[in-house]
């Protein structure tokens, strides 16, 4: 049954989205790969208009050795500390043996040139690029007194060698900690204590190369329309503090990893805002080419929940747009007035229903923390997913979305208010042809009178209702509904039963009419009908 006394959403004619300067940050992740599980160590950069990820690199400063990647140094092995350095990976682990300690005051610190991370090419000229870690280690303790060796800096290292990140001084002693598979080889040892007094350090000549270690720029990802979430791909569950990142372009897709759940929902907001911020001014200017009744009134990215090729729910990104008398589904953004011919689906504002389906309380870190952690992962999918939304079109058909922060919900409901309302006080008034006792008839419904029947060949009015007068309905789920209207001469109530061949566009319609008169009257009413705002802005 379709209910007319519970008018779902109302509009006012506010604007929905606002501008702002964007937000600025930075901050330590983890990359991962192309489809490797091994990640490696990066550093943030976020502005406005784009995402710049770091990884750490050491490069020349100064001397002819500027440019190049490897670096060749002779160490002078002392009695008491060794060559002043550990080293940990091999080929065993699928990655170089790279220097995991450098200590201070020893051969390798006084060289000036080496920096935990170096991954080890040769030693005294024979190549150990794919040695294990054993055959490094008795290379090096046997390499004589004076060790040539050369080394790159490995910018790839995964995160499970737990190299000291950001510091740029090759002197560092941090530990690499315990929780790592690889343990450090204590070359520095050479069968004495550390704790011996060092021998005097002996600075770099002023024709030597001087090396620093540097975060550099590696990859810069656009946002404009770029699109993030927090679930894997093509599916419901939550990677536990991760993010995934893909640009318009849609040729490669970065997941990044956050230390704590905290993090990883503070830039996804962060990076969510500027997204959303960059898409509202590109609609400004976008807006500028058409007419005043064929404006974007919003767009951007959501998922939505169709079947896969076994039979199964899964999500995929989808790109919505409410444009003019229209609401378009893409699988990618338009980019030029073209591409609007190559909508996925487009249907009629004043024919579809928005309805709230799922809102739960405003706290990504709420959600990064308990739903991933507590939540049963065979439960539906539907449940997985925080802040659902369903547009119910033609033929009873729907279509089921999810947004990935709980302020893009209200955002959404109010953008398809205004646009529904919009489209109404433009339209005017909608007709469609049905069947009434077995004739042709034609049903108008009208923003300014209501609605009217009339015959379909002599358009004689068959009777006429206002808006007010509608007092109840019920339909039969196919193609006929009762309208109960309310007959202000005698008071009495009247049943008008009708057939149509698309009872849901009629009943939608019908909807979106009284809903938008409703508004006009009382606009400050959507205030307190708002179900997302309700949920997302008073928990």
């Amino acid at each position: 049954m379709f209910d007319f006394g519970v008018l779902l959403y109302f509009v006012t004619l506010k604007t929905v989205c606002h501008i702002t300067s964007g937000v600025t940050k930075t901050g330590i992740a983890q990359l991962y790969n192309g489809g490797s599980e091994n990640a490696c160590d990066v550093r943030l950069r976020l502005t406005k208009e784009e995402l710049t990820i770091q990884k750490q690199d050491v490069v020349c400063v100064t001397g002819s050795d500027q440019g190049t990647n490897r670096r060749t140094v002779t160490l002078h092995r002392h009695p008491i500390g060794g060559l002043g350095l550990s080293i940990k990976g091999g080929a065993q682990h699928k990655v170089p043996v790279v220097i995991s300690k450098i200590f201070k005051d020893q051969p390798a610190d006084q060289t000036g040139m080496l920096f935990i991370g170096d991954a080890v090419m040769q030693v005294n000229g024979i190549n150990v690029e794919n040695a294990t870690h054993e055959e490094v280690v008795h290379l090096l303790r046997n390499a004589g007194d004076e060790v040539t060796i050369t080394v790159y800096y490995f910018k790839e290292a995964p995160s499970f060698l737990r190299l000291p990140l950001g510091s740029p001084d090759p002197s560092s002693d941090h530990s690499s900690g315990a929780s790592s598979p690889l343990f450090d080889s204590g070359l520095h040892l050479n069968g004495n204590t550390p704790n011996t007094a060092p021998s005097s350090p002996s600075s770099p000549t002023a024709t030597q190369p001087k090396y620093e270690k540097r975060w550099t720029d590696t990859i810069s990802i656009p946002l404009l329309m770029a699109r993030i979430s927090r679930f894997k791909a093509s599916a419901e569950k939550l990677r536990p503090n991760h993010l995934r990142l893909l640009a318009l372009d849609g040729v490669k897709l970065w997941i990044l990893q956050f230390d704590s759940a905290h993090d990883s929902a503070d830039w996804l907001r962060a990076i969510s805002t500027n997204i959303n911020d960059l898409t509202f001014q590109n609609m400004k200017m976008v807006n500028k080419c058409y007419s005043s009744f064929d404006q974007i009134i919003h767009m951007g990215w959501v998922n939505e929940r169709v079947h896969g090729s076994d039979g199964t729910q899964i999500y995929k990104f989808k790109f919505i747009v409410l444009k003019g008398s229209s609401f378009y589904i893409f699988k990618t953004p338009p980019v030029s007035t073209l591409d609007w011919v190559r909508a996925e689906k487009m249907y009629n504002l004043c024919e579809v229903l928005f309805k709230v389906s799922k809102v739960w309380p405003a706290d990504e870190i709420w959600i990064q923390e308990n739903l991933y952690l507590n939540c049963n992962q065979t439960e539906d999918l539907e449940d997985q997913r925080p802040y659902c939304f369903s547009v119910m079109v033609g033929n009873g058909k729907s279509h089921y979305f999810s947004t990935e922060l709980g302020s893009d919900l209200p955002v959404w409901e109010r953008s398809f208010q205004r646009a529904i309302f919009m489209e109404v006080q433009r339209t005017g008034s909608k007709t469609y042809m049905g069947s009434c006792q077995g004739e042709i008839i034609c049903f108008t419904v009208d923003f300014l009178s209501g609605f009217t029947c009339f015959d379909s060949k002599s358009k004689n009015i068959i009777w006429r209702f206002k808006f007010s007068q509608l007092k109840g309905s019920s339909d039969d789920g196919k193609t006929r509904v009762k309208l109960l209207f309310l007959n202000s001469d005698t008071k009495q109530i009247e049943m008008k039963e009708l057939e149509f061949h698309d009872l849901t566009a009629v009943l939608h319609c019908i909807h979106s009419f009284i809903a938008a008169k409703v508004a006009s009257m009382d606009p400050m009413f959507i205030n307190s009908q708002s179900i997302s705002r309700r949920y997302i802005y008073n928990t």
